[in-house]
């Protein structure tokens, strides 16, 4: 069965006369008198009463013509979708983000969709740098907003903003409300620190940081959750690091307590946010669209690091 059968049975049941049904369609009576007899051999059924007087459905042909409507407005809509989908607009980019990807990067951008590309949809999940790149690696994600970047052909990548990072210690710790702290102390302190998968930059930007200041790192405790980090600093006498974003908007709270965070110096450990996505795959309008808008909707910028902070 082909969808010029159905195109013909539809125009005959439509017109009730072979001639004009076959010049509605610009083709020869004969012709569609062909195809609607193949597609009757096709369905072993007579769907058309044929006399030399008149032309009338049969009760099979009624019968057929309401499903055969439904499935030529079926295939419409799906080629309107296809064309849709390529011209971008409309389609699917999942997106992946971290937390101050969150605060500066995806509000301009969402905002800059949605006037530009009211018809896409962007499925958002929150992940630390090591899940998003496995899901963007497995196809679960089209860009990732992330720290860093992978060093392979295998993804393409663009540079968003620059963020310092900061201590965070609970509002009892003794550098609490000082307005900075240069990075040779963090050496005397037990610290909190995460395994270096979950997002590498980050912990590569803390050790090197160690580094250049001479210092090696007490750590106490290996802790992967950034909320969970806050709660254990604002109960025991440890520092943990943050990007100055989340030290900013995302204290977490342990006995209605949130932890304070200050500012690193002597070197100021920083950290970088990119946009990441596979290179070689076939054409994604959506992903295009999307990364069109982040780009331009920035430059971002770091927030403001007012001299102390409790948060």
């Amino acid at each position: 069965m082909e969808f010029r059968h159905l195109e013909g049975f539809l125009a005959v049941a439509e017109e009730l006369h072979f001639g004009r049904a076959a010049a509605r369609l610009h083709r020869t009576q004969p012709s569609l008198s062909q195809q609607l007899q193949r597609l009757e051999r096709t369905l072993d059924v007579q769907l058309v009463d044929r006399t030399s007087h008149e032309v009338r459905l049969t009760s099979a042909g009624r019968a057929f013509e309401i499903e055969a409507r439904a499935i030529m407005a079926q295939a419409d809509k799906a080629a309107y979708s296809a064309r849709e989908a390529a011209a971008g607009r409309t389609g699917t980019v999942r997106v992946g983000y971290n937390f101050p990807a969150g605060q500066h990067v995806l509000p301009p951008t969402m905002a800059r969709m949605h006037r530009e590309h009211p018809g896409l949809t962007v499925r958002l999940e929150e992940k630390r740098t090591g899940a998003q790149l496995a899901a963007l690696a497995g196809s679960e994600l089209d860009v990732a907003l992330v720290y860093g970047h992978p060093v392979t052909s295998e993804f393409r990548h663009r540079h968003l903003m620059s963020l310092p990072m900061v201590a965070v210690v609970g509002q009892r710790h003794r550098w609490a409300g000082r307005p900075g702290v240069p990075f040779a102390e963090v050496g005397r302190q037990a610290c909190i620190l995460f395994t270096r998968d979950k997002c590498p930059a980050m912990y590569d930007a803390i050790t090197t940081a160690a580094e250049q200041a001479g210092v090696r790192l007490t750590v106490a405790q290996v802790v992967d959750d950034p909320v969970a980090t806050g709660v254990l600093v604002s109960v025991k006498p440890l520092i943990g690091f943050a990007s100055v974003s989340r030290g900013l908007f995302g204290g977490a709270t342990a006995g209605g307590m949130r932890p304070a965070w200050v500012q690193l110096y002597d070197p100021v450990p920083t950290i970088d946010l990119y946009a990441v996505w596979r290179d070689g795959d076939e054409a994604h309008p959506a992903r295009s669209a999307f990364l069109d808008c982040l780009e331009e909707a920035g430059p971002f910028r770091a927030p403001a690091r007012p001299e102390a902070r409790i948060a």
